[in-house]
């Protein structure tokens, strides 16, 4: 039996004064006024180039970062290895335009497969395409995609390209990698394209992983769908599931835009078809690998359930837990301890340049309902557990 609360386990890599620095961090992004405020300072600090860096480095940069580079997120993957658990190693930059910066780019996440190739600690690699690509230039051939017309192959090859060479480094070097999914009108072209990719690279094993965002309500359909491309090609269908993470913004757009809302009516319809597209992958696992990414103890618990019950091994390479560095632990390292496998994504950057994805996920966790207060119970417990 896993039991969540277990702060023993869940802890059990944490010092004191990790505790203590843990504690009041999730206390201050527990406030959404603290958090809009703080984003603001911060960037224009950083932009003005006052000296906070060493601020940053020590509280929320510790708290959901590796390091600064590959070799500094070592201590952190070996860390985690430590403990049963894996690293997956996100390089988290944002907002880059130029072909110069894309290429450097692709360089940057081939060499994250690199230390995966090398490092038992690494059991996959990550990308996000609009780390490597003009979200206009997406957003035009999506549309193309859905509306059946013809590409645009002046603005596709090249986006095409720099994935396929990460792609094929991921296979050459056998590290698994994820596509993060993006926001539903840049997502088409990303579905067609991981579907070619996985034509090329699956056919063994699951190399590459399209991200399916089950808050939106198109995508248990489209999980099947997929199915039925990887029996008819005899291929192995990666899925990195997640509930995702746009919501405010597809809202907004779809409004504005006069067009159906893809995003589910409530939390309680984003819940259900999460748990019934993991019910559906492990059902058909001899055609899927999955990754589930959930920080919901309901989903976690109930992936070992299924697990179970279709005779799989919590071993099994075919299925992996994820979460974030720095947050739900008590998931993490008890899934890890009880035989399951387990990653933490592990974001890491130049701090100037991760500040936005720092400053997002801090947002996020003001967002989610219970997050917060959780990670705080559950830290106050184990303190006072050590007290006793």
């Amino acid at each position: 039996m896993i039991n969540f609360n277990d702060t023993a386990i869940a802890f059990k890599s944490k010092t004191n004064k990790e505790l203590i620095r843990s504690y009041w961090l999730f206390k201050l992004i527990g406030s959404k006024a603290i958090v809009k405020i703080g984003a603001f300072i911060t960037l224009l600090a950083l932009k003005i180039k006052l000296p906070i860096k060493g601020m940053i480095r020590a509280t929320i940069f510790k708290q959901f970062c590796g390091g600064e580079t590959v070799e500094q997120s070592s201590n952190t993957s070996k860390l985690l290895g430590d403990f049963k658990i894996g690293t997956i190693l996100d390089y988290s930059i944002e907002g880059k335009t130029l072909d110069q910066e894309f290429d450097q780019t692709v360089l940057e996440i081939i060499r994250t497969i690199d230390k995966g190739k090398n490092d038992s600690n690494i059991p996959f690699a990550v990308f996000k395409v609009t780390g490597i690509a003009r979200i206009e230039e997406l957003e035009k051939i999506s549309f193309a995609i859905e509306n059946e017309l013809e590409i645009d192959l002046t603005l596709a090859e090249p986006i095409f390209n720099r994935i396929n060479t990460i792609c094929l480094a991921a296979f050459t070097n056998q590290v698994p990698i994820f596509i993060d999914a993006e926001e539903s009108w840049i997502q088409a072209c990303l579905d067609h394209w991981c579907f070619q990719l996985m034509l090329r690279y699956n056919k063994e094993k699951a190399i590459i992983y399209n991200t399916l965002q089950m808050y939106r309500h198109d995508r248990l359909a489209y999980l099947k769908k997929c199915h039925e491309l990887a029996k008819e090609h005899q291929f192995i269908y990666g899925i990195k599931l997640v509930r995702g993470a746009y919501m405010e913004k597809e809202r907004e757009r779809a409004l504005k835009m006069n067009y159906l809302d893809p995003i589910q009516v409530n939390k309680e319809a984003t819940d259900s078809d999460f748990n019934k597209a993991m019910g559906f992958i492990v059902k058909n696992i001899s055609d899927f690998a999955l990754v589930a990414g959930t920080h919901n103890e309901e989903s976690a618990m109930m992936l070992t359930q299924l697990m179970e019950k279709h005779a799989i091994n919590p071993a099994s390479p075919s299925i992996y837990f994820s979460q974030l560095l720095g947050m739900s632990d008590h998931i993490s390292y008890n899934l890890a301890n009880a035989g399951f496998n387990v990653a933490k994504y592990v974001p890491y950057g130049p701090i100037e340049e991760v500040m936005p994805y720092l400053l997002r996920r801090a947002n996020e966790n003001t967002s989610v309902a219970g997050q917060t207060s959780r990670e705080l119970k559950l830290i106050q417990q184990e303190r006072k557990r050590r007290r006793l």
